[in-house]
Parts: C-alpha cells; sequence; structure tokens
C-alpha cells in the first residue's frame, strides 16, 4: 500500500472525533419476536442482496425446487413463516434479483436465469395463493439477467443488465424495449446506478473500469480504466451530489473503498482499505443523510459512513457487529422509517433461515420531530411519465416531509399514478383484464411495428380511464390534504407549548434571580 494510501486509512480513523449529528448513530437488532423464521433463503451463488424492502412489503429469493421463487410478506410480518405460505414463483430458473418499484410499492421487478424479466403487482395485505402470471414479461436478454434498477424519477422506466454484457431500458407500461447498449462493455457487469436525476448511469465491469454512460444517446461520457486492482467483483453508487463511491478490491485482495468525482476521474478523491475478507462489499446509499452503509456477504459486520465536502470526504462512523453472518440484506426506503424513535435507517438481515431487521437510531432526549434528521425524501409520486423522460426531459426527484409521524399513504399515490396514461398495464394483476390492458401489458421483447399499432389503438380507452379515474379520486385526495395539514398544526402546537413552558421556566428562574434566592 502507498504512503498516500496509508495516511488517509489513518485521516479515515481520525474522523471520528470531528462534528456530526451521525457521530452516535446506534444499531441495534430487533428482539427475536419480532424476526420472521423458517425462511428458506437462496443458496444462488450470486452477488446480489437478495431481499428488497418498501414501507409496505419484504421480499426475499428464496430455494425452490424446478424453478425460482421470491417471497413476498407485509412488511408487520413476524415469526415462523408456514411451508405452505403462498410465494411468487413465475420463473423458470433461480431469481436473481429483485427490486420494487419507487413509484408504486405493490409493483416488483425480479430477474432470474431464465434471461426474463418480470413486474409483478402485490395485492395490499400480500398474497393469498401462488402468483405465477406476470403482468408484464420483458424478454430481451441472451443470458440470464442479474440486475435490476428503477428509475429514480421517470414512472415506469426499468434498467435490465444481463451476462449478455447488454444493458436494456424498458417502458414497463407498453412492455416495449426503448434503449439498448450492446458494445459499452466488453465483459460482465457487476454494478449499475442512476444518478439523481435519472440523467445518467455509472457501471462497473468485469474489466475494472467505472463508466458513466447517457443511457438514452447510448453515449460512454467518462471512462476510468482499474477502478480497482483486484479481480474480484465491484460495486459503484451514484451519489447526490453528482460523485460516485465505488468497492472493490486491492491487488493483495483488501476490500476497499474509493470516492470519484466525476469532472475527473484520473484519481480518486480518497481511497480505503478495510480488511482482508473475501466478501463483496454491497453498498446502501441514503442521499437525505448522505450515508453510505456497506454490508458484506458472509461478514457479520456493517460498517456505515458520512459523505461530506470536507477532507478525507468519507468519513467512517461505526459498525455494526453480530456473531452470525449474513447472507444478504434488504434496505428500507426512508418512508418506512419510525421518526418517532429518531430511526434513520433500517436494515433487513438474512440468515441462512431467518430475516432480522435491524434499526439505526440518533440517540435524541426531545420527542419532538427531529427536522435536521430529516430533510424532506423523494416521495411516491413520479417527476416525469416515461414518454417525457424518453423524449429527453429530466427532474429531480418531487420530495415529501417526513414531518407528523409521516407514514407512506396506502393507496393515495398508487391511484394518482395509475391514472396517468402508460399505467393501464399495472391494473391487470389485481383482476379481471380488460381487452385494452391486456394489449398494453403484451411482453414484448424489442419495439415493432405490431406494439406501435396496439398502442395507437389504445388511447381512448387510456383517457377514458384517466379521466374516471381522476374525478373518483378527488374528494379522497382532498381528505388526505386536509388530515396532512391538521398533522402539521398538531406538530407546530406540540412545539409552541414546550416554548411556552421552556419561557416560563426561564422567567421563574429570573425572579429568583432577582429576588436574590439563587
Amino acid at each position: 500500500m502507498s504512503a498516500g494510501h496509508a495516511l488517509s486509512g489513518m485521516s479515515f480513523r481520525r474522523g471520528v472525533v470531528r462534528q456530526s449529528k451521525f457521530r452516535h448513530v446506534f444499531a441495534q437488532a430487533w428482539k427475536a419476536e419480532h424476526c420472521i423464521d423458517d425462511v428458506r433463503v437462496s443458496r444462488v451463488t450470486w452477488d446480489s442482496p437478495l431481499c428488497a424492502v418498501n414501507p409496505k412489503f419484504i421480499a426475499v429469493i428464496i430455494e425452490a425446487g424446478g424453478g425460482g421463487a421470491f417471497l413476498v410478506v407485509p412488511i408487520s410480518k413476524s415469526g415462523r413463516i408456514d411451508q405452505f405460505c403462498p410465494t411468487v414463483c413465475g420463473h423458470a430458473a433461480p431469481v436473481l434479483d429483485i427490486q420494487w418499484c419507487p413509484h408504486d410499492d405493490n409493483v416488483i421487478a425480479s430477474a432470474s436465469e431464465d434471461c426474463t424479466v418480470k413486474v409483478w403487482q402485490i395485492p395490499d395485505g400480500g398474497l393469498t395463493s401462488p402468483v405465477t402470471d406476470a403482468t408484464v414479461t420483458l424478454e430481451g436478454h441472451s443470458k440470464r439477467v442479474g440486475l435490476l434498477a428503477w428509475h429514480p424519477t421517470a414512472f415506469n422506466i426499468l434498467l435490465t443488465a444481463g451476462c449478455d454484457n447488454v444493458i436494456c431500458v424498458w417502458n414497463v407500461g407498453t412492455g416495449e424495449l426503448v434503449y439498448q447498449l450492446d458494445d459499452a462493455h466488453p465483459d460482465l457487469i457487476y454494478s449499475v446506478s442512476w444518478n439523481k436525476d435519472g440523467s445518467a448511469i455509472c457501471t462497473v465491469c468485469k474489466d475494472k473500469a467505472l463508466r458513466v454512460i447517457d443511457p438514452r444517446r447510448g453515449a460512454v461520457l467518462k471512462v476510468r480504466e482499474k477502478v480497482h486492482d483486484g479481480t474480484r467483483p465491484m460495486r459503484a453508487v451514484f451519489l447526490s451530489d453528482g460523485k460516485i463511491l465505488t468497492t472493490g478490491f486491492s491487488r493483495m485482495s483488501e476490500r476497499q473503498l474509493a470516492l470519484w468525482d466525476t469532472k475527473d476521474l484520473s484519481e480518486p478523491m480518497v481511497i480505503q482499505e478495510m480488511d482482508t475478507s473475501n466478501g463483496v462489499l454491497l453498498p446502501f446509499y441514503d442521499p437525505d443523510t448522505n450515508m453510505v452503509y456497506l454490508c458484506g456477504k458472509g461478514d457479520c459486520t456493517i460498517r456505515y459512513f458520512e459523505v461530506t465536502d470536507e477532507s478525507p470526504y468519507v468519513h467512517f462512523l461505526s459498525l455494526y457487529s453480530s456473531k452470525e453472518p449474513q447472507r444478504g440484506a434488504g434496505f428500507l426506503s426512508k418512508r418506512g422509517v419510525d421518526v418517532n424513535k429518531c430511526e434513520i435507517a433500517r436494515f433487513y438481515k438474512l440468515h441462512e433461515r431467518k430475516v432480522e431487521p435491524i434499526s439505526m437510531t440518533v440517540p435524541r432526549k426531545s420527542d419532538l420531530f427531529q427536522g435536521d434528521l430529516y430533510p424532506d425524501t423523494a416521495g411516491l409520486e413520479p417527476a416525469l411519465l416515461a414518454d417525457e423522460w424518453i423524449a429527453g426531459q429530466d427532474a429531480p426527484p418531487l420530495l415529501v416531509s417526513l414531518s407528523g409521524g409521516y407514514t407512506a399513504p396506502p393507496s393515495k399515490h398508487r391511484d394518482t399514478l395509475r391514472s396517468k396514461p402508460k399505467l393501464v398495464s399495472q391494473d391487470s394483476g389485481t383482476g379481471a383484464v380488460p381487452p385494452s390492458a391486456g394489449n398494453v401489458a403484451a411482453p414484448t421483447s424489442t419495439p415493432t411495428s405490431a406494439t406501435k399499432e396496439t398502442e395507437e389503438e389504445t388511447p381512448q380507452p387510456r383517457a377514458a380511464t384517466r379521466e374516471m379515474d381522476g374525478n373518483g379520486e378527488r374528494p379522497k385526495r382532498e381528505d388526505d390534504v386536509l388530515s396532512e395539514l391538521l398533522a402539521e398544526m398538531k406538530a407546530l402546537r406540540a412545539v409552541v407549548l414546550a416554548q411556552n413552558q421552556r419561557i416560563e421556566l426561564l422567567e421563574r428562574q429570573l425572579a429568583r434571580i432577582e429576588d436574590g434566592d439563587v
């Protein structure tokens, strides 16, 4: 290791003494009665988290004979999973990756060794029977598909990457392949991440290169060769300020963490050697707090760091350690954390036959809403429709407040989204399929004239659906807005009362001082 790298490693450890509200983040596993037991976690040899979580559901890839399956249970579920518990089991080969849609908590995508990607509609309350028929099936890869990434701000845009070294971008609402990157990568793609507004992606590949790509133009904007010298898999994630954080291995098989400025990829801003374990480090990034959690498969620890503009830029905070190694982990979106307990993150750690929640909290004495811990976060509402993004528009995420004990509405945003043009296909997973919805959701691999003709034949039913849904949902939206306003007013009233009590206390102390009692 070079002298410069050794110095950077020393400065990481000194970073603990600097001032930060996240210095004392406390990680604690939930009690055994709140865990989920008898979950047959998949043994597939693929470096994915094997778990996906949102404010409604927990999904875990499980062992399945003769095909691929994953379990979906409500997030409130605890205790033993019955062996006859219904699963999503429509793939012909093992499932490699699953991802919840960021704009609809009932929609999940799965990628499989059977070369397909399927999109599923999960009913409120969870599954009551096994699900084998997907709402949409996407066929365009010639080898197994191992990576999924929903667009962060555009509705129904899904990116997939396969072992054919091809990246595909789909409009899930139509089943249409809208962009395909055939020649950007010469070898296996390890990781794909969207930037904040979804205008670019970063990838790392088996050729050890980091690439920044515009998927709509199919153009490689930046390339950095040999991001990490080791031969084992790497990961990369876009940060909210445009920088890229990568994990990988050194030539001596030490695990590394590095930060890159996309304006100049010639040298890393900082690089840190951590240990010599074999597990791939999976980075989970929280854009609200600018914290990165590193979870290694086979590790017994979760490390967490804060990324700032101050050297050495990536500051080690602490680590959670346990006796049992993790097979994978799910990271809950900020909309699902408990703001009343100052919980800033929650993991769902996968054991061999158990799912264990782990809460990350910042200890605070006050019971009031901690605004500095919870800036506005990305909500369910997308900033763009699929066609708008395809036409070249970009937009940052639409933010929502977490104040007043905010929890994700059970159906408001989803129903509003379903009134938008491209969402008719999503309704086919919940009941009888109208003819027009069936046409829209028909599985296709590439855009064809037949697909375009089908789209042209069905705009009137789509418009009618949008109009009826919009009128039916208007009173409900007004009620929800009113309830949110009332919750904020209650929170403000609590603040005012607390301040009044403090003022009265100070006035009494001042009177005692003036009277000479103190």
